[in-house]
Protein backbone atom coordinates (compact mmCIF):
# COMPACT_ATOMS: atom_id res chain seq x y z
CA UNK A 1 0.00 0.00 0.00
CA UNK A 2 1.75 3.32 -0.88
CA UNK A 3 2.34 5.80 2.20
CA UNK A 4 -0.11 7.82 3.84
CA UNK A 5 0.78 11.56 3.95
CA UNK A 6 0.59 12.61 7.35
CA UNK A 7 0.79 16.19 8.83
CA UNK A 8 0.34 18.15 11.41
CA UNK A 9 -0.97 21.12 9.46
CA UNK A 10 -3.32 19.61 7.34
CA UNK A 11 -6.70 19.64 7.64
CA UNK A 12 -6.96 16.59 9.77
CA UNK A 13 -4.22 17.38 12.06
CA UNK A 14 -4.90 20.72 14.07
CA UNK A 15 -3.89 22.09 17.47
CA UNK A 16 -5.97 20.16 19.84
CA UNK A 17 -6.42 23.27 22.15
CA UNK A 18 -8.05 24.80 19.05
CA UNK A 19 -10.66 21.56 19.10
CA UNK A 20 -14.52 22.68 20.49
CA UNK A 21 -16.03 20.47 22.39
CA UNK A 22 -19.70 19.97 23.33
CA UNK A 23 -20.36 19.00 26.67
CA UNK A 24 -23.56 17.23 27.08
CA UNK A 25 -25.14 17.83 30.39
CA UNK A 26 -24.68 15.19 33.38
CA UNK A 27 -28.97 14.87 32.92
CA UNK A 28 -28.97 13.64 29.58
CA UNK A 29 -25.20 11.64 29.18
CA UNK A 30 -24.66 8.18 29.20
CA UNK A 31 -20.93 7.26 27.50
CA UNK A 32 -21.53 4.40 25.92
CA UNK A 33 -18.33 2.01 25.86
CA UNK A 34 -18.72 0.13 22.80
CA UNK A 35 -16.07 0.40 20.04
CA UNK A 36 -13.98 1.26 22.84
CA UNK A 37 -13.45 -2.42 24.53
CA UNK A 38 -9.87 -4.53 24.04
CA UNK A 39 -10.68 -7.56 21.83
CA UNK A 40 -11.66 -10.35 23.62
CA UNK A 41 -13.08 -8.63 26.59
CA UNK A 42 -16.36 -9.87 27.86
CA UNK A 43 -19.34 -8.02 28.94
CA UNK A 44 -20.63 -10.79 31.18
CA UNK A 45 -19.50 -8.35 34.09
CA UNK A 46 -22.64 -6.09 35.00
CA UNK A 47 -20.28 -3.40 36.28
CA UNK A 48 -18.93 -0.92 34.38
CA UNK A 49 -15.20 0.12 35.15
CA UNK A 50 -13.70 2.63 32.80
CA UNK A 51 -10.13 4.24 32.13
CA UNK A 52 -9.71 7.42 30.68
CA UNK A 53 -6.12 7.68 28.72
CA UNK A 54 -4.39 9.84 26.71
CA UNK A 55 -1.07 8.44 25.15
CA UNK A 56 0.39 11.94 26.14
CA UNK A 57 -0.03 11.33 30.18
CA UNK A 58 3.05 9.35 31.45
CA UNK A 59 0.81 8.69 34.70
CA UNK A 60 -2.15 7.53 32.36
CA UNK A 61 1.07 4.85 30.74
CA UNK A 62 1.92 3.89 34.81
CA UNK A 63 -1.39 3.08 36.04
CA UNK A 64 -2.00 1.09 32.67
CA UNK A 65 0.22 -1.38 33.84
CA UNK A 66 -1.65 -1.99 37.13
CA UNK A 67 -4.79 -2.70 36.04
CA UNK A 68 -3.97 -6.22 35.10
CA UNK A 69 -3.51 -6.80 38.35
CA UNK A 70 -6.85 -5.32 39.66
CA UNK A 71 -8.67 -7.16 36.72
CA UNK A 72 -7.33 -10.35 38.30
CA UNK A 73 -8.44 -9.75 41.68
CA UNK A 74 -11.65 -8.32 41.08
CA UNK A 75 -12.86 -10.04 38.13
CA UNK A 76 -13.99 -6.93 35.97
CA UNK A 77 -12.55 -5.95 32.74
CA UNK A 78 -11.58 -2.08 32.05
CA UNK A 79 -13.07 -0.60 29.19
CA UNK A 80 -10.21 1.55 27.59
CA UNK A 81 -12.05 5.12 26.56
CA UNK A 82 -9.27 7.52 24.29
CA UNK A 83 -9.95 11.27 25.00
CA UNK A 84 -7.90 14.12 23.82
CA UNK A 85 -6.26 15.91 27.02
CA UNK A 86 -5.79 18.82 25.07
CA UNK A 87 -9.27 18.88 24.72
CA UNK A 88 -10.32 18.17 28.22
CA UNK A 89 -7.76 20.95 29.51
CA UNK A 90 -9.18 23.29 26.92
CA UNK A 91 -12.84 22.36 27.95
CA UNK A 92 -11.94 22.30 32.06
CA UNK A 93 -9.76 25.18 32.54
CA UNK A 94 -6.83 22.70 33.27
CA UNK A 95 -2.97 22.55 32.27
CA UNK A 96 -0.72 19.74 32.72
CA UNK A 97 1.42 18.92 35.44
CA UNK A 98 4.47 20.27 33.39
CA UNK A 99 2.71 23.62 33.29
CA UNK A 100 1.20 23.89 36.87
CA UNK A 101 4.00 22.96 39.01
CA UNK A 102 6.46 25.50 37.05
CA UNK A 103 8.19 27.31 39.40
CA UNK A 104 7.38 25.99 42.89
CA UNK A 105 9.59 24.79 45.27
CA UNK A 106 9.84 21.37 46.38
CA UNK A 107 6.55 19.94 44.98
CA UNK A 108 8.07 18.61 41.17
CA UNK A 109 10.87 16.72 43.66
CA UNK A 110 7.73 15.39 45.72
CA UNK A 111 5.87 14.30 42.32
CA UNK A 112 9.00 12.37 41.32
CA UNK A 113 9.84 10.94 44.58
CA UNK A 114 6.25 9.44 44.72
CA UNK A 115 6.63 8.09 41.27
CA UNK A 116 9.72 6.26 42.02
CA UNK A 117 7.52 4.77 44.71
CA UNK A 118 5.18 3.91 42.47
CA UNK A 119 7.85 2.23 39.80
CA UNK A 120 8.89 0.44 43.18
CA UNK A 121 5.33 -0.81 44.22
CA UNK A 122 4.21 -2.07 40.61
CA UNK A 123 7.86 -3.50 39.59
CA UNK A 124 7.73 -1.45 36.97
CA UNK A 125 11.10 -1.52 35.00
CA UNK A 126 10.25 -0.28 31.16
CA UNK A 127 9.12 3.46 31.88
CA UNK A 128 11.81 6.33 30.64
CA UNK A 129 11.01 9.54 30.45
CA UNK A 130 10.36 11.08 26.99
CA UNK A 131 12.72 13.85 25.88
CA UNK A 132 10.99 15.39 23.75
CA UNK A 133 7.36 15.89 26.25
CA UNK A 134 5.10 17.49 25.85
CA UNK A 135 3.91 15.43 22.43
CA UNK A 136 0.87 16.37 20.46
CA UNK A 137 -0.80 13.39 20.78
CA UNK A 138 -3.51 14.22 18.30
CA UNK A 139 -2.12 11.57 15.58
CA UNK A 140 -1.78 9.60 17.94
CA UNK A 141 -5.60 9.69 19.85
CA UNK A 142 -6.82 10.00 16.14
CA UNK A 143 -4.55 6.77 15.24
CA UNK A 144 -6.15 4.54 18.05
CA UNK A 145 -9.97 5.11 17.32
CA UNK A 146 -9.42 4.33 13.91
CA UNK A 147 -7.02 1.10 15.21
CA UNK A 148 -9.79 0.20 17.02
CA UNK A 149 -12.28 0.29 14.12
CA UNK A 150 -10.24 -1.57 12.09
CA UNK A 151 -10.22 -4.39 14.69
CA UNK A 152 -6.36 -3.41 15.97
CA UNK A 153 -7.05 -1.68 19.36
CA UNK A 154 -4.77 -3.97 21.22
CA UNK A 155 -1.51 -4.11 19.19
CA UNK A 156 -1.92 -0.14 18.64
CA UNK A 157 -2.05 0.68 21.89
CA UNK A 158 0.68 -1.26 22.88
CA UNK A 159 2.64 -0.09 20.66
CA UNK A 160 2.03 3.75 21.31
CA UNK A 161 2.64 3.00 24.59
CA UNK A 162 5.69 1.30 23.80
CA UNK A 163 7.21 3.97 21.59
CA UNK A 164 5.87 7.01 23.78
CA UNK A 165 7.16 5.39 27.52
CA UNK A 166 9.46 2.57 27.25
CA UNK A 167 11.65 3.54 23.99
CA UNK A 168 10.80 6.77 23.73
CA UNK A 169 9.94 9.08 20.65
CA UNK A 170 8.79 11.96 19.33
CA UNK A 171 5.80 10.67 18.22
CA UNK A 172 4.01 13.62 17.02
CA UNK A 173 6.69 13.63 13.84
CA UNK A 174 4.86 12.05 11.02
CA UNK A 175 7.77 10.36 9.68
CA UNK A 176 8.80 9.07 13.43
CA UNK A 177 5.34 7.99 13.64
CA UNK A 178 5.09 6.25 10.67
CA UNK A 179 8.52 4.32 11.26
CA UNK A 180 8.07 3.39 15.19
CA UNK A 181 4.20 1.20 13.95
CA UNK A 182 5.80 -0.15 11.26
CA UNK A 183 8.75 -1.34 13.32
CA UNK A 184 5.97 -2.99 15.39
CA UNK A 185 4.49 -4.83 12.78
CA UNK A 186 1.39 -2.82 11.97
CA UNK A 187 -0.23 -1.62 9.02
CA UNK A 188 0.27 2.07 10.23
CA UNK A 189 -0.87 3.28 6.63
CA UNK A 190 -4.04 1.62 6.55
CA UNK A 191 -5.12 2.96 10.41
CA UNK A 192 -3.44 6.32 9.05
CA UNK A 193 -6.40 6.44 6.57
CA UNK A 194 -9.01 5.63 8.40
CA UNK A 195 -7.96 7.70 11.13
CA UNK A 196 -8.24 10.88 8.71
CA UNK A 197 -12.50 9.56 8.72
CA UNK A 198 -15.07 12.09 10.03
CA UNK A 199 -16.38 8.87 12.19
CA UNK A 200 -13.14 8.64 13.90
CA UNK A 201 -12.52 12.48 14.66
CA UNK A 202 -16.55 12.71 15.83
CA UNK A 203 -15.63 9.50 18.54
CA UNK A 204 -12.37 11.02 19.92
CA UNK A 205 -14.77 14.22 20.14
CA UNK A 206 -17.37 12.53 21.45
CA UNK A 207 -15.00 10.74 23.96
CA UNK A 208 -13.69 13.83 25.22
CA UNK A 209 -16.97 15.66 26.01
CA UNK A 210 -18.35 13.16 27.47
CA UNK A 211 -15.99 12.55 29.92
CA UNK A 212 -15.66 16.38 30.07
CA UNK A 213 -19.65 15.82 31.20
CA UNK A 214 -19.12 13.39 33.37
CA UNK A 215 -16.38 15.57 35.49
CA UNK A 216 -13.20 14.24 33.80
CA UNK A 217 -10.03 16.76 33.72
CA UNK A 218 -7.16 14.71 32.77
CA UNK A 219 -5.86 11.48 32.47
CA UNK A 220 -5.77 9.04 33.97
CA UNK A 221 -9.53 9.11 35.08
CA UNK A 222 -11.56 6.39 36.29
CA UNK A 223 -14.77 5.53 36.31
CA UNK A 224 -16.70 2.57 38.39
CA UNK A 225 -20.28 2.55 37.40
CA UNK A 226 -20.92 6.13 38.08
CA UNK A 227 -17.77 7.30 40.28
CA UNK A 228 -15.19 8.87 39.70
CA UNK A 229 -11.37 8.69 40.13
CA UNK A 230 -8.46 10.47 39.27
CA UNK A 231 -4.72 9.82 39.31
CA UNK A 232 -2.81 6.98 39.38
CA UNK A 233 -2.22 7.09 43.75
CA UNK A 234 -6.28 6.62 43.47
CA UNK A 235 -6.01 3.05 41.85
CA UNK A 236 -6.59 1.32 45.61
CA UNK A 237 -9.80 3.16 45.69
CA UNK A 238 -10.58 2.67 42.56
CA UNK A 239 -9.90 -1.58 43.36
CA UNK A 240 -11.72 -0.95 46.78
CA UNK A 241 -15.07 0.80 45.26
CA UNK A 242 -14.94 -2.09 42.69
CA UNK A 243 -15.03 -4.84 45.30
CA UNK A 244 -17.46 -2.88 47.04
CA UNK A 245 -19.95 -2.37 44.16
CA UNK A 246 -19.70 -6.13 43.17
CA UNK A 247 -20.56 -6.83 46.64
CA UNK A 248 -23.45 -4.74 47.02
CA UNK A 249 -24.54 -6.09 43.59
CA UNK A 250 -24.69 -9.65 44.63
CA UNK A 251 -26.98 -8.35 48.20
CA UNK A 252 -29.10 -6.99 45.85
CA UNK A 253 -29.54 -10.58 43.42
CA UNK A 254 -28.97 -13.17 46.53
Amino acid sequence: MAAVTWRLDDKYHIDSSKIELKVPTRSTLRLTAAGNRREGRSMAAPLEVEFHFDFGSPNAYLAELALPGIEKRTGVKFDYIPVLLGGVYKATGNMSPGESLRGIKNKPEYNALETERFLRRHNITTFRTNPFFPVNTLMLMRGVVAADFEGLFEPYFRAAYHHMWSEPKKMDDPQVFREAFLSSGLDIDRIIARAQQDEVKKKLIDNTSNAVARGSFGSPTFFVGDEIFFGKDKLREVEDEIVAQLAAGRRKTA
